[in-house]
């Protein structure tokens, strides 16, 4: 089951362009399929002693089980946070095409093969 191959990985950055940045760098290096940058967020929290109150985007980043490991040391070098929040959440179920997607499309690619020659898409 294609489900149970793929994670939900949850952080939260400054603002929507840091976001942006952090998907657009992630996909790249084809370490997810999918990142939503939900702006919006309201972090209240304790930090060194004192409660802060933060706007923040909140970023959902969807991938294969195989690349988390790799993921989140990407995202530790890329994050403007000292200490990022990155939680990796299980998927019980999902769409079979969508799942099927995001693990095709989080496979590394060699030279000699792109998403054309194995007949990927775009498209989840």
């Amino acid at each position: 089951m294609a489900a149970r191959a793929i994670r939900t990985v949850l952080t939260t950055v400054p603002d929507t362009e840091s976001g942006a940045r952090l998907c657009r760098a992630l996909l790249a290096e084809r370490l997810i399929a999918c990142g939503t940058v939900l702006p919006g967020a309201r972090s209240i929290y304790r930090w060194e002693g004192r409660v802060e109150d933060e706007a923040e985007a909140f970023v959902v980043l969807k991938t294969a089980r195989s690349r988390v490991a790799d993921l989140m040391q990407t995202i530790r070098g890329l994050h403007p946070y000292d200490v990022p929040e990155v939680l990796v959440l299980g998927v019980e179920a999902g769409d079979e095409a969508y799942t099927e997607w995001v693990v095709r499309e989080t496979e590394p690619v060699g030279d000699d093969d792109g998403p054309a020659a194995a007949g990927r898409t775009d498209e989840p």
